[in-house]
């Protein structure tokens, strides 16, 4: 592996880091101290306003008409309609549904990504994506006991669509992430989607109770810079960065990292203790991620049709 592919594994690992780490303090936000529809476009307005400002410190890059109306629909698959039917879904199911549902996400990307960007689906890859799957679902419902809250049909189907949304975006956004800096890619995304969602959420923030409070408090304050900076803008600046680098199945594998980390979190804080079988469930993720990572590309089945011809 080279270090470029070397550097788009470490980066699309330290943005599900960041989402691991999200979803519990989200939980925790939801919707005692902020409303959904607050902390949705809480999320797109300060991450627009971020990659702006960061935009005055890199170089300009002119976008095509084309590119922009592709970036229209990144930015509806991959931030508007996506964080909001999300944190909607998150609002009203369990967190171990959410984090279940969300290991379908790399099977959609690699059936995206044969039919857009005519990936091959081969043995390995199926067979990566298939080990992935089972550790990570497995992890997640040895936890299953420890969550009280109740399961919603309407929420799982929000957070369902969400994931293949995503997963459209990925596929998508990856010819558009060889032609432009990431910041150049997210400045316009989130630039629409705000513009999209702004309307329909701007006065569900003033109604929310962190803010009508006389007294500060600054535990929520922490989670909610967290979710706006941590879980918004840096891992939405490392996501485009790492598709440059490596296919989108390959990054939307490292979802299956999520839970592995939440485990490994909650161990090292006390309130999970370590046992064999996560450590199995681990290995099964781990080596899904090998496997994908290995499958060759259609790139490499072409390199080899014209060595093949070549040689003739």
């Amino acid at each position: 592996m080279n270090s470029e592919k070397q550097k788009g594994h470490l980066l699309i690992l330290v943005a599900n880091i960041l989402f691991a780490i999200n979803m519990p303090v989200s939980k925790y936000l939801l919707p005692t101290h902020l409303a959904p529809e607050a902390l949705t476009i809480m999320r797109m307005s300060f991450a627009c306003v971020m990659f702006w400002i960061t935009s005055l410190f890199v170089p300009f890059e002119k976008v095509s008409l084309k590119d922009m109306g592709t970036l229209f629909i990144c930015a509806l698959c991959g931030v508007g309609f996506n964080q909001g039917l999300f944190i909607w879904g998150l609002n009203i199911t369990s967190p171990v549904d959410a984090s279940i549902i969300a290991t379908a996400v790399p099977i959609f990307v690699m059936i995206l990504a044969a039919i857009i960007l005519k990936e091959p689906i081969t043995r390995k890859k199926a067979l990566g994506v298939l080990l992935g799957v089972t550790g990570a679902v497995s992890l997640i419902l040895q936890s299953a006991h420890s969550s009280n809250q109740a399961s919603s049909l309407a929420g799982n189907l929000m957070i369902t669509f969400s994931g293949f949304i995503y997963s459209i975006y990925l596929v998508l956004s990856k010819p558009l992430t060889l032609k432009y800096s990431s910041v150049t890619m997210m400045k316009w995304m989130f630039l629409f989607s705000t513009l999209s969602v702004l309307p329909f959420t701007i006065g569900h923030i003033a109604d929310s109770p962190a803010f009508q409070r006389s007294v500060l408090d600054f535990r929520e304050l922490g989670a909610i810079f967290f979710v706006l900076f941590g879980a918004t803008f840096v891992p939405y600046l490392l996501i485009p960065m790492s598709l440059k680098r490596i296919r989108p199945t390959t990054v939307s594998m490292y979802n299956y990292a999520q839970p592995i980390i939440a485990s490994f979190i909650a161990v090292l804080i006390g309130q999970d203790s370590f046992s064999f079988y996560k450590l199995l469930s681990a290995a099964f993720v781990f080596v899904g991620v090998y496997m994908v990572t290995q499958s060759k590309s259609r790139a490499d089945i072409e390199k080899e049709r014209a060595l093949e011809t070549a040689k003739k």
